[in-house]
């Protein structure tokens, strides 16, 4: 029989640590049940950039790496580069004293051959699945079935069947987990994403955020080719040309690849003047914004990822009491439910009238967003995910 605390190793490749928050939650609820947890991930760009830190008694270990460019092959440099590193300071942890879990996180789905090499010396292996790989290839090229996307299928399957344990983000990815990753149900534990409530906490609204205008429309979130900056952007052009309303100042929070495409195309909707684009900012500018805007924006469009995935963003709107206007996305109704209006798949002229209605009904806007705080605060909290998360380690270690 294990002990049911020892030592972690959790690997990521797609965010550093701690500004990853799924897995700062994770790795501060093991150490809170007594396990010792070590971290590999990259650098950040502007945070997160020493090599070596232990913060909160988690010990990080951060290897530098340049974000990939330049569509598939970019990606396999990037994956190349991050696979060397982490088998190298996943030795060095190894040197220090055995492991007795790794745990990595996806994408990609290459982590496991780190894994299997611990495996080899006495570790067990959870596969914490973050994104489906070949569903997210679909999504971000337009390249089809092709032996790439082939190739990501294989090295998912490779995953699953390396894995001891596998932690699904819903329900969607537990399904997959058991249908074409061939686990058993007693295997795959869903440790939903949950805002951190203590983060995540209302200020005075400051009018002046809304640049003399009555209403704030607000997005949060990462600006990537599959997260749907540009359907929100068409859909305040419609929401101006179609709607007829110009009352309302629009702000997107956040960073990406599509970062400057998106400015571009603001200004090419000629909503330069109604659009403002912030990057990345400390969270007490963050809650300013959240605790400022009339309605909340979700425009991540229907494909084969987005169905199944949960999205941060939603979460986080709610646990601000926040409306929502989102897109008819399966784990989005699943997330949100009646804290969130939903546009047809995909169709900017309803979604920008749905803000408008929105921005019309401010008893709706209040009974939205108490709706979504309560749902955050009780079903999809934090504690439950913790509880799934202790589970799924238990089962591995037993």
């Amino acid at each position: 029989m294990w002990a049911l605390a020892g030592k972690a190793l959790i690997l990521v490749e797609n965010l550093s640590v701690p500004f990853d928050r799924r897995v700062w939650q994770e790795s501060t609820a093991l150490r809170d049940a007594g396990w010792d947890v070590h971290v590999i991930c990259p650098q950040g760009d502007n945070r997160d950039v020493e090599p070596e830190v232990e913060i909160d008694g988690i010990k990080i270990y951060r290897y530098p790496l340049t974000a990939a460019t330049g569509g598939p092959l970019g990606y396999v440099k990037e994956y190349g580069s991050a696979l060397w590193h982490t088998f190298r300071l996943a030795r060095r942890v190894q040197k220090a004293g055995p492991v007795d879990v790794v745990h990595a996180c996806n994408p990609p789905d290459l982590l496991y051959l780190v894994a299997k090499r611990l495996k080899r010396q006495g570790a067990r292996f959870i596969f914490d699945q973050h994104d489906l790989v070949p569903e997210l290839y679909l999504s971000r090229f337009d390249r089809g079935e092709d032996f790439l996307y082939r190739a990501v299928c294989r090295l998912e399957r490779a995953t699953y069947r390396a894995a001891d344990v596998v932690i699904a983000t819903n329900e969607s990815y537990r399904a997959a987990a058991l249908a074409r990753g061939g686990k058993k149900p007693e295997e795959v534990f869903v440790v939903r994403s949950a805002p951190v409530v203590e983060r995540f906490h209302e200020v005075p609204a400051e009018e002046p955020i809304k640049r003399g205008k009555p209403y704030l429309l607000c997005y949060l979130g990462v600006m990537g080719p599959q997260d749907g900056v540009d359907y929100a952007l068409r859909s305040l052009a419609a929401l101006r040309d179609e709607v007829g309303r110009t009352d309302w100042h629009a702000v997107f929070v956040g960073a990406g690849d599509t970062f400057d495409a998106m400015v571009t195309l603001s200004k090419e909707l000629g909503l330069a003047d109604l659009v403002e684009f912030t990057g990345r900012i400390p969270d007490e500018d963050l809650l300013r914004y959240l605790s400022t805007a009339d309605v909340c924006l979700s425009p991540d469009p229907l494909n084969p990822l987005n169905d199944v995935s949960t999205m941060n963003k939603i979460m986080e709107y709610m646990a601000m009491a926040r409306p929502i206007v989102s897109f008819e996305l399966r784990e989005a109704r699943v997330s949100a439910a009646d804290a969130a209006l939903y546009a047809p798949a995909n169709d900017e002229s309803e979604f920008a009238k749905l803000i408008g209605w929105l921005l019309d009904e401010p008893g709706e806007r209040r009974r939205m967003g108490e709706l979504g705080q309560a749902r955050v605060s009780g079903s999809l909290s934090w504690d439950h995910s913790r509880k799934a998360l202790l589970a799924a380690y238990e089962a591995a270690c037993s």
